[in-house]
């Protein structure tokens, strides 16, 4: 049996683990190993790709400087949150916001000393980095468009600090990463149509409170469709092997997302929503394995 404060040590592990979506982490973590397996460095050995100790430093940069990110920006909206996700918020506030402070310095701390080991302008890549995730959290999110915008942009930055490492330029990536943005822009919009409420109490300027929830749908409408245009490139003048399944399956799916998010006018709703993206994105990181599949056995052996 535990004690009780051996089960308040673990509630409160686990509270900081939420604070800073430790699972979100792991999963970034995944994708930057698999986009430096499959995408590219796909003509050097499996070991040397994994073994590699700067490429453990970048990704360990990204993700601790990614965590921190998690836990400014839970300081901010603390008072946001606990209308939007009472739930939650009253698991995370087993962690004192002074807690929340010292994590958050220290994490970056560990982020710039992990880039240090790169070398100098990774130094300069990843406080900019921080900084930029400080500066949305604390003023940019409460502004339509350039919120969203610069959400997404700092969601997308971690894989190209692996691009820039691998000095990979082929326009395929581009593609997919253009790919990449517009589904987490579309996030972010439905982010801020689950998040309604709490954004009116708190007067965040967000594109559903200033130009309401149909201006809002339309524009997700509007993404929607450009997401095409990738998704045409990388099916047709690309070579991406078994992933065109994964782009078509995304088609499928934006157009249920699209039918739903018209009949949508609750929260539970746009959760829903919100999921159906996330899956997309996931699953788009497990798909570039289907490029050459045939490789995971000539690589390992």
């Amino acid at each position: 049996m535990l004690s009780r404060k051996q089960k308040y040590f673990f509630l409160k592990f686990f509270s900081l683990f939420s604070i800073v979506r430790g699972y979100n982490v792991l999963a970034i973590i995944i994708a930057q190993y698999i986009t430096s397996v499959y995408i590219l460095a796909p003509e050097l050995p499996l070991k040397k790709v994994l073994f590699d100790i700067n490429l453990l430093m970048l990704v360990l940069a990204s993700a601790t400087a990614i965590a921190s990110g998690y836990i400014i920006n839970s300081f901010y909206d603390s008072e946001k949150d606990l209308i939007n996700r009472p739930r939650k918020t009253m698991l995370d506030r087993l962690v004192s916001q002074r807690t929340k402070l010292t994590t958050y310095f220290i994490l970056n701390f560990i982020s710039v000393i992990c880039a240090s080991y790169i070398s100098f302008k990774a130094v300069i890549f990843f406080s900019l980095y921080i900084f930029g995730i400080w500066f949305y959290s604390h003023k940019l999110k409460k502004y339509p468009f350039v919120g969203n915008f610069v959400a997404a942009t700092l969601a997308v930055t971690p894989f190209f600090a692996v691009f820039i490492y691998y000095q990979n330029f082929d326009l395929v990536i581009f593609v997919h990463a253009t790919f990449l943005f517009i589904i987490i822009s579309m996030r972010e919009l439905v982010k801020d149509l689950e998040n309604l409420k709490g954004d009116l109490t708190q007067n965040y300027r967000t594109i559903p409170v200033v130009y309401g929830n149909k201006a809002s749908k339309t524009m997700l409408s509007i993404l929607s469709v450009l997401t095409l245009i990738p998704s045409y490139l990388l099916i047709v003048k690309f070579d991406i092997g078994y992933m065109d399944y994964f782009f078509y399956g995304s088609i499928l799916a934006l157009m249920v997302f699209m039918n739903l998010l018209w009949m949508s006018n609750k929260k539970i709703h746009y959760v829903v929503l919100h999921n159906i993206l996330k899956f997309i994105i996931v699953a788009g990181v497990f798909s570039i394995i289907l490029i050459k599949p045939e490789l995971i056995i000539h690589r390992i052996f």
